[in-house]
């Protein structure tokens, strides 16, 4: 049964439009959650257990919204990601407000909803598109993210003066904005997500009518599609990269004397390599074919990886190319390998696989970060660039492989 365009366009729309309320919260939040955890109990370690809250409370929340989607479609389950993410922003509006770290810690786990809410959504962008323009669809939604990413922190201060005019603590101003903004694109997708694009995907073309897939089927069904493997490799090694890099280049450049506004800048870029150009790398990836564009995003975390460990803590240009690369590295292995992965099992375990895909990301990312310190304290920094380049040989030389039989979706 064809899809009218207008209603995928209009889904793309709705998708977008919450992924840019949830990058502002998201982004919002992360920014300064690190710094108020450390400021209320002075600790840096446990500022530093503020970002991976946020990330396992990601990972927890994404089998949790593969379930819902996989139940009761994508609308449900997307706003149910944004509203537990809301309420989680209003716990720590209060956490701040009383001094309580640990209270901060716990809510910033509600938060990483919101994260998991906005990578389910890319798989939402697919369901009606057509096989030619998966990677197309996905990669707008990606790209809107954009915006949101880069507006949260530049509204960070903005915020905390608000938040003293209503008579809170300023730092609680951050997650009064996520608060907000979370709560918006949990209403926008419930009313907008019509009608839901999973749903009607199934009806379209119709699966076992029977009970739910189990979790053994959901991973028979992975594990037997050496394609769904690809792309899931391509998202796993992408993010265990790119999180491992990131985290510790803005400690690098400050053994190197850098200005907040100097790693603000290069961080900045970045974010611009991660999500800008996923577009391009999503019609890349239907007109040459995933496995190829895999390939390509394994080159760029492959330099990336080398230029990060020829970079001294003040060569400002060298790692702003090393960290724009591995931002290429990033979206290409998260376009292509979502589209892959999502096209290559049977419709009824698809939201269970993708649900999978994205605890893997999740937890991916975790081990990338504290990895990443262990070598950085244990080593260098130079030492943690060279190994992110061993690391992605491996998997070029799989995608590449690959590459050489690609086809465009078909």
């Amino acid at each position: 049964m064809p899809v009218d365009s207008a209603v995928q366009r209009r889904i793309l729309l709705v998708l977008a439009a919450a992924q840019v309320l949830g990058g502002v919260g998201v982004a919002g939040a992360i920014s300064v959650s690190s710094l108020v955890a450390a400021r209320m109990s002075g600790s840096e370690a446990v500022g530093g257990l503020a970002q991976t809250g946020t990330v396992l409370g990601a990972a927890a929340a994404s089998f949790v919204v593969a379930r819902v989607a996989a139940r009761a479609g994508r609308r449900p389950a997307l706003s149910l990601g944004y509203a537990v993410a809301a309420l989680g922003g209003a716990g720590a509006v209060v956490a701040v407000s009383l001094g309580s770290a640990p209270a901060l810690l716990g809510t910033l786990v509600l938060i990483g909803a919101a994260t998991a809410a906005g990578l389910a959504a890319r798989f939402a962008a697919t369901d009606l598109a057509p096989p030619d323009g998966r990677a197309r669809a996905l990669s707008l939604v990606v790209w809107a993210t954009t915006v949101g990413a880069v507006a949260g922190p530049n509204l960070a201060a903005p915020v905390q003066t608000v938040a003293g005019n209503l008579g809170l603590e300023p730092g609680a101003g951050p997650f009064l904005l996520c608060t907000v903004a979370f709560a918006l694109a949990a209403a926008g997708t419930w009313a907008g997500l019509r009608p839901d694009p999973l749903i009607a995907a199934r009806a379209a073309a119709p699966v076992d009518p029977g009970r739910p897939p189990g979790a053994a089927e959901v991973r028979a069904a992975l594990f037997s599609s050496p394609a769904a493997l690809l792309g899931l490799g391509g998202i796993v090694v992408g993010h265990l990269l790119m999180v491992g890099l990131m985290s510790m280049t803005p400690v690098h450049m400050d053994h190197g004397g850098a200005t907040l506004a100097v790693v603000g800048l290069v961080i900045s870029l970045h974010v611009v390599g991660m999500y800008a150009f996923s577009p391009l790398l999503g019609w890349l990836a239907d007109r040459a074919g995933r496995p190829r564009v895999l390939a390509l995003a394994a080159v760029f975390l492959l330099a990336a990886g080398l230029l990060c460990a020829l970079a001294g803590p003040a060569d400002t240009a060298m790692l702003s190319a090393g960290l724009v690369l591995l931002g290429l590295g990033w979206s290409g292995g998260l376009v292509a390998g979502s589209a892959l992965l999502t096209e290559s099992v049977p419709v009824r375990v698809r939201t269970g696989v993708q649900g999978l895909a994205d605890v893997a990301m999740n937890v991916s990312g975790a081990v990338g970060g504290i990895a990443a310190g262990l070598v950085f304290a244990g080593a260098s920094y130079a030492a943690l660039g060279v190994v992110a380049a061993v690391l992605a040989v491996p998997y070029l030389l799989a995608a590449g492989t690959a590459g050489l039989r690609a086809r465009p979706a078909t």
